[in-house]
């Protein structure tokens, strides 16, 4: 091997590296965000409740259709023996939602628990970075096997995920900021029609970001790798103490 030769071999490495944490990372976001299959489970429910609602106008159809086809959704996840903890979510949103349209006797409010739990959860991304603990790293670290050693450990992971939090609570506030003027402003038609619309956009721009910051970020450190080499030494030290002892 030239002298030329092995820069070009560190370059390569050093490429296949990266090709490697943008995989995992993206591999990692697909699972905690449920990835297109939980997309259609989110938009679902509420796109079918606007199309009946437009259609006929009646409340209790448009409401207890959402909740049918959320119900359908999970037991789908049940029977091929999938995840079920966003199909159960999307259930238990719509209930909410169908409780409060029943309530009310307002179409628009099925939207308003969302609405307000988008609200809540900019505000948790927002307030969980500002003090020191953003909330996508609580998210993540599990999924990525590393907890929060990015907290201590990690600075460089830390701050990839502040600015991914900070990118969620600002893109989830921007939504809100549109919704809810046209809760009060817009009919029940049109206000659903524009919510359904801005379902995947803003979610899909927060992941994007966050896939970008996290790529560019230092590898995760595997907590679980290191606790299991910390026992394996331990057991090699114990088993050597005996063998040592006459």
């Amino acid at each position: 091997m030239t002298s030329l030769d092995k820069p070009t071999d560190q370059g390569n490495a050093d490429q296949q590296a990266a090709s490697d944490s943008r995989a995992v990372t993206e591999a990692a976001l697909f699972e905690a965000f449920g990835g297109v299959r939980g997309m259609v489970e989110t938009v679902v429910p509420g796109l079918l409740f606007v199309t009946i609602f437009t259609v006929n106008k009646d409340l209790h159809m448009s409401a207890l259709a959402a909740l049918a086809v959320s119900l359908v959704l999970v037991v789908v996840r049940l029977v091929m023996k999938d995840t079920v903890k966003h199909a159960f979510s999307g259930v238990f949103g719509v209930a909410f939602g169908v409780v409060f349209a029943m309530m009310t006797g307002n179409a628009k409010d099925f939207y308003l628990p969302g609405m307000l739990y988008t609200l809540g959860l900019a505000l948790a991304y927002i307030i969980t970075t500002l003090a020191g603990v953003p909330l996508i790293g609580l998210i993540l670290g599990p999924v990525f096997k590393e907890n929060l050693s990015w907290r201590t450990r990690n600075p460089g992971r830390k701050k990839a995920y502040a600015k991914a939090s900070w990118a969620w609570g600002l893109i989830l506030l921007a939504k809100c900021a549109i919704l809810f003027p046209l809760y009060w402003w817009a009919d029940t038609t049109q206000f659903g029609w524009v919510l359904v619309a801005l379902k995947i956009p803003p979610f899909l721009l927060a992941v994007y970001l966050t896939w970008v910051f996290l790529a560019k970020a230092p590898p995760p450190i595997d907590v679980f790798a290191e606790m299991e080499a910390a026992e394996k030494a331990e057991a090699a030290e114990k088993a050597e103490a005996e063998r040592g002892t006459p």
